[in-house]
């Protein structure tokens, strides 16, 4: 089964197609095609092919299913005996992209 690897947000992914992959956020509506040109690696059936550090000519296509955003990390400090408390939370916006082929 071909696979390539990608790079987006700052993060490598391994993808399919067909996979679902939920990634840093992309501007883009839902249903919207989107190109993944920053291919570090690509496979198929007969052999492997490794970019030094981009593959050339290489692309991976897909379409965004959703626009959302991740559980919540809760951030807690405390200093003991300070009476130093703090809470704070993050919600990271992500998309969720359907890959759709390795051109």
């Amino acid at each position: 089964m071909p696979y390539a690897v990608i790079r987006t947000g700052g993060k490598q992914y391994r993808v399919a197609p067909g996979d679902l992959v939920r990634i840093e956020r992309l501007e883009g509506d839902v249903g919207a095609a989107v190109e993944f040109s920053e291919v570090l690696l690509a496979s198929d059936d007969a052999a492997i092919r490794v970019g030094c550090p981009l593959l050339e000519g290489t692309k991976v296509l897909g379409t965004i299913v959703t626009q959302d955003r991740a559980r919540k990390v809760l951030i807690f400090k405390k200093k003991r005996r300070k009476n130093y408390r703090r809470r704070r939370g993050h919600r990271q916006s992500i998309t969720t992209v359907r890959v759709t082929e390795i051109a």
